[in-house]
């Protein structure tokens, strides 16, 4: 078990929920935020200058195709490639940042999906201890006709055998093979379900962050995906629409001033038009005449989509009021690496850094701390 883990709520070790019941629960808000509590009980206070390293030990993760940080696409990240190169300056730069060795920088981060998973893999192994009995009843009328067994992949087991015989003093039996095997697609399939921590687990890095600031805490009412119509000033969509949400949104206590906040670890390509169709959504259930703030908050590393971020405009003024990146240190670690530039995305993004258009988290929250 990982140290400090924390059991699925809703989990008993006498549970009879499924193993996809379990996952839900593993990757669920409730479970996000236990762990948050016990991660921010360890780590003292928190200042918007260690922002970007708690959501970094939370939710950055090696890419294991490469065993690198990931920072961009991992397809697009496979040595050779450019961001091959890049993947290693950012690592490394991480690893000095995080104050880790670049070989142990593994051990230092991804906290919320290493307990999550680790919590799963141990109900999905006492699920399919509890089925041996119902397996083998199921199996019963077929077992003279060679079915073959749950987990055995003859490919994926000769794949193994002829990588390890010349080190094997004997080989092992088919039921360690198929339980090596099953141990694989588990591991794999963990990984697979990334996706499900990072998107509204990122959401709520942000809001344990700004909760924890007291400066912050003290002078705003904090939401986290809340529907819009509960965010003062916004009133409820028309009859038959759909409402809409927004990833987190922030109210000052005194001034009423709102901010609403996208939170996205990336921005797919295709994402600028959302972000303005949103945005036009949000203006048309104003309702109180005044204006608020639109923020983006992002670990994205595409030169190109951070420029556009910053550039993108409604009429004649930018979308966002601010662009914020976990740490825009990051990138341009990795911009510098020794490959040739392709583009003019990096020359932009490195401009909208030096210019302060493209804030980092911790400015963004300096910012908000002073109001």
């Amino acid at each position: 078990m990982v140290e400090d883990q924390v059991a699925i709520p809703g989990q008993s070790d006498a549970a009879e929920g499924s193993t996809s019941e379990a996952s839900a629960r593993a990757f669920g808000e409730e479970n996000r935020v236990r762990l948050l509590n016990r991660y921010f009980s360890s780590v003292g206070t928190v200042t918007p200058e260690d922002a970007w390293r708690h959501v970094y030990r939370l939710l950055l993760w090696i890419d294991r195709t490469t065993g690198l940080a990931h920072c961009y696409e991992s397809d697009k990240c496979q040595p050779g490639r450019p961001w091959y190169a890049r993947s290693l300056a950012f690592h490394v730069w991480s690893a000095e940042a995080l104050g880790v060795a670049p070989g142990e920088l593994d051990k230092d981060i991804d906290y919320l999906f290493r307990h999550a998973t680790a919590d799963l893999a141990l109900v999905a192994a006492r699920n399919r201890a509890r089925l041996l009995d119902t397996v083998s009843l199921q199996r019963e009328p077929y077992q003279s006709m060679g079915l073959p067994q749950p987990g055995e992949d003859p490919e994926l087991e000769s794949i193994i055998i002829g990588m390890l015989d010349p080190f094997l003093a004997q080989p092992p039996s088919a039921t360690t093979l198929r339980a090596l095997a099953e141990r694989i697609y588990t591991h794999i399939g963990l990984e697979n379900k990334r996706k499900n921590l990072v998107g509204e687990g990122f959401e709520d890095t942000i809001y344990a962050l700004l909760s924890r600031i007291p400066a912050i805490a003290d002078t705003h009412t904090l939401y986290v995906r809340p529907l819009l119509h509960e965010v003062p000033g916004f009133r409820n969509p028309r009859a038959n629409s759909k409402p809409r949400q927004v990833d987190l949104a922030l109210v000052h206590n005194v001034t009423r001033k709102r901010t609403l906040v996208s939170c996205k670890w990336s921005v797919r390509s295709d994402r600028e038009e959302q972000f303005v169709s949103d945005f036009r959504d949000y203006a048309e259930l104003e309702e109180a005449g005044e204006d608020f703030e639109y923020v983006l908050i992002t670990n994205e590393f595409d030169p190109a989509r951070l420029a556009a971020a910053c550039e993108v405009r409604r009429q004649n003024s930018p979308l966002f009021t601010s662009v914020v990146h976990v740490n825009p240190a990051g990138p341009h670690a990795a911009y510098a690496a020794p490959v040739p530039p392709r583009g003019k995305g990096i020359n932009r993004t490195q401009g909208h850094i030096e210019s302060g258009r493209l804030d980092g988290l911790e400015g963004w929250l300096t910012k908000l701390a002073s109001r």
